[in-house]
């Protein structure tokens, strides 16, 4: 997880946070305590000395005094540099959206089994759209918009994709029959 595991980090400087699960905004004052609780994705969980669960953005994560994007694969290319980058298709949109990671649940979106669908197509400029039918674990979920933007900005980061749409979708709700084997198994739920 990096740093701030198993003690107190001290807020670097003033940082905006959303509420988890509602999703509203708060700030969080430069020399505030928090408890990192979950590092993955390049999105930072930690917990507030009110006992608040809050969602520190990969862009504020020098506010915790950690690195931005981490060693799991939060956003940007696939490929080493010099590397001539892979062909777009779902395959590689669908390993990006495994950086994706619920605020609550240490598991990714696609495990989750919140991506109902996604389509690749061509733009006129050469450049490729993608479409992406996303739910949550509940409809009333308050971080519905930033997990979204999450997989937008995350399948906007590679190369060659010039359009990302994601739309949360309801139907058919989501339940624990979505989730795959390798979620069922990290949450203990076999």
């Amino acid at each position: 997880m990096g740093a701030g595991r198993g003690g107190p980090v001290v807020l670097q400087r003033d940082c905006e946070v959303t509420l988890i699960p509602g999703g509203d905004k708060l700030l969080l004052a430069e020399g505030e305590r928090v408890m990192v609780t979950q590092a993955l994705g390049g999105t930072f969980t930690v917990q507030t000395e009110l006992g608040y669960l809050v969602r520190v953005s990969p862009q504020d994560s020098d506010a915790l005094g950690l690195q931005q994007g981490g060693a799991d694969g939060a956003g940007g290319s696939t490929e080493p540099p010099g590397v001539e980058p892979r062909p777009v298709d779902r395959e590689l949109v669908m390993e990006q959206l495994r950086t994706v990671f619920d605020p609550e649940i240490p598991v990714n979106v696609v495990d989750l089994g919140l991506i109902y669908d996604c389509v690749v197509g061509s733009l006129a400029d050469g450049s490729h759209s993608v479409e992406i039918k996303m739910s949550m674990t509940a409809p009333g979920c308050g971080m519905g918009d930033v997990l979204r933007e999450d997989a937008r900005d995350r399948v906007m980061a590679l190369p060659g994709v010039g359009e990302v749409d994601v739309e949360l979708v309801w139907d058919p709700p989501w339940d624990l029959s979505r989730m795959s084997d390798a979620a069922r198994l990290q949450l203990g739920m076999f």
